[in-house]
């Protein structure tokens, strides 16, 4: 059996498109004001039908739409994708469906046109309740639509999330916890939380670098936020199953569970990554074309994929530790030998377990809450 029959296959949909760029993101993301949603929808059906050529007789575990802003998708377009998706591979029985949204009140007023579309998980990026904060961070919604756009989305699909950010400018650790006690009250199966990381490239990057971006929290402060979150998550009932997301039991997104444990998922749309095992059993990463126009060109002049990468096994086996550790069912050791063809260095492994950073439980190395804050020290020392 293929790793993917056991993990999952999914499809990732990318709407490239923002009303506007946030000073955080490092997403491919872009602002147009002149977008042709019929030529737009026309290009993922092309693809959706390239893909299905190679992927013949699968079920499909799940589709998610990301962006970019895909609630500014037509829900005409969401429908088109979703109903041919379904055609093209057998669609699991509790399938899941998310798209990503902005709880503007426009992009509210489509939930209940989205769900007729096929719709039936909602992931809306809040990232903070506070007004101050939101317009820090460069949001065009206020708290009042925030909280409103949480409201409706549950009241309108079967399953929802929404993403916050912490660790944020002039951020106190009692000031995220009141903001995390609000946010598990509003919330209601699933919720993400994720540190401000600073990344090359964007407008914040910039500003740091340049020393204008003041009142982050010390590394200290940080990881006792990290810590506080654990804690408090627990208690109402959402553990954290990866080390940024917290559910209630059964409520975790199938989808990104794909990408955890290293299923196959295709990717369309400007910029999009996949992984796909082929008849034969091996394995490629595929991306497409990062820029819009030139996707949509490509697409057009009949391209059948924009670029692929034959996986060798050692990548493979880095893969399945880099996606496994991040969730705390952690990694099946026998998997990974065999993948790799040898087993978990020791050398690597024992000073870990020495440290209390991780554990082997039944066959399965994950890492230890003390490891969860140390993950990327953790992962660069198994991969050395």
């Amino acid at each position: 059996m293929q790793r993917w029959q056991q993990a999952g296959f999914g499809l990732y949909v990318h709407w490239p498109f923002c009303q506007s760029k946030c000073p955080y993101c490092d997403f491919n993301s872009h602002v147009s004001d002149a977008v042709d949603h019929s030529e737009w929808a026309a290009a993922y059906l092309n693809d959706l039908r390239r893909y299905a050529l190679e992927t013949p007789g699968r079920v499909l575990s799940s589709i998610f739409f990301g962006g970019g802003t895909p609630s500014l998708m037509r829900p005409e377009t969401v429908a088109a994708i979703v109903d041919e998706a379904v055609k093209l591979w057998t669609p699991a029985n509790d399938i899941e469906i998310t798209l990503e949204a902005n709880p503007t009140s426009v992009e509210i007023g489509r939930f209940a046109e989205f769900r007729l579309a096929g719709i039936n998980r909602v992931s809306i990026g809040i990232q903070a309740l506070n007004d101050t904060d939101l317009r820090r961070l460069g949001r065009m919604h206020d708290a009042r639509e925030a909280r409103k756009a949480i409201e409706v989305s549950q009241a309108v699909f079967d399953r929802s999330s929404f993403d916050l950010i912490y660790a944020r400018q002039d951020q106190s650790i009692s000031a995220w916890e009141a903001e995390l006690r609000d946010a598990l009250s509003l919330a209601a199966g699933h919720l993400s939380l994720y540190q401000l990381t600073i990344e090359p490239g964007t407008v914040f990057g910039a500003r740091f670098e340049r020393g204008l971006l003041q009142g982050l929290p010390v590394e200290d402060v940080a990881a006792d936020m990290f810590e506080l979150t654990q804690g408090i998550c627990e208690a109402h009932g959402k553990p954290a199953y990866e080390i940024s997301n917290h559910a209630r039991p059964g409520e975790e997104s199938r989808h990104n569970m794909i990408y955890w444990r290293c299923g196959d998922f295709l990717g369309i749309g400007p910029g999009a990554h996949g992984r796909l095992t082929d008849a034969a059993g091996q394995r490629y990463a595929t991306v497409a074309r990062h820029m819009p126009g030139d996707w949509l060109k490509a697409n057009q002049a009949g391209a059948t994929h924009d670029g692929r990468e034959m996986l060798s096994q050692d990548a493979q086996a880095t893969e399945l530790l880099l996606m496994g550790m991040r969730v705390n069912s952690g990694v099946d050791l026998t998997e990974y030998q065999t993948i790799s063809g040898a087993p978990l260095s020791p050398t690597r492994l024992e000073p870990l377990r020495a440290q209390g950073l991780v554990e082997i439980t039944n066959g399965r190395l994950h890492t230890t809450p003390s490891g969860r804050l140390v993950l990327n020290w953790v992962l660069k020392e198994l991969l050395a």
